[in-house]
């Protein structure tokens, strides 16, 4: 996690297999593909990584630390293995970028991690085939939503939920805002953890239970702001 205290997300194997049919159908991956795996494997998005193209039948390649952490030897790794998918931060994107690399336009480039700012995603707009904006805690199993950007896009939304996933702006009593309202981000459904090991306290603050549209539905408070478009 970002405090560098690991909390211990007990994540099932139920919700590791919906978030991954859910990447299968979008952003999309099939056995013609070949995935340029560049996540360190204590981070959970690796997990899209190494089981996705296990998950189709694609070609996984493993990118070295070395080559990973190079932007010249990523950008050549990139070309002689011929990768049409990559997932990466917005800081390895900006490596590759600092090299001159022209891109590739049967290139899918999935960005998640962090923020991504809107110069950023116009600059590999003009060097890949289509690009996706990735959002979601460690609790809700890896990616909770997904936004395919586009060169019209004059922002950056994290977009929709995946599979079997819901999404809710709630207020400070856990009431849903309308449009253009911010609140707390909070999300429910299949891909939500069993909680943190043997921390009970925490799992209760952050896992409760709430009143949505007359029903009593578990959610996880992610701490961040947003607002329905």
């Amino acid at each position: 996690g970002t405090t560098g205290k690991p909390k211990g997300v007990q994540i099932s194997q139920h919700a590791l297999v919906n978030f991954l049919l859910s990447m299968r159908e979008e952003p999309g991956l099939n056995a013609q593909d070949r995935l340029l795996a560049v996540t360190t494997l204590s981070f959970d998005i690796a997990g899209l990584e190494l089981y996705l193209p296990l998950v189709v039948g694609a070609r996984l390649i493993i990118a070295s630390r070395d080559d990973a952490t190079s932007g010249s030897a990523l950008a050549a790794l990139l070309e002689r293995e011929q990768i049409s998918v990559m997932q990466a931060t917005p800081i390895t994107w900006r490596l590759l970028l600092s090299t001159g690399w022209k891109g590739h336009p049967a290139l899918k480039a999935l960005c998640g991690g962090e923020a991504l700012p809107l110069e950023l995603a116009r600059q590999l707009l003009s060097r890949v085939g289509s690009l996706y904006n990735m959002y979601g805690p460690t609790e809700t199993t890896i990616w909770s939503t997904l936004n395919k950007i586009e060169p019209e896009d004059q922002s950056i939304s994290v977009g929709g939920p995946i599979a079997n996933t819901s999404i809710y702006i709630l207020d400070a009593y856990g009431q849903p805002l309308p449009p253009g309202i911010p609140g707390e981000l909070t999300i429910g459904g299949d891909g939500l953890a069993r909680g943190y090991l043997r921390r009970p306290e925490l799992t209760a603050e952050r896992f409760p239970m709430c009143r949505i549209q007359g029903k009593e539905v578990r959610l996880y408070r992610t701490g961040d702001l947003a607002k329905w478009l």
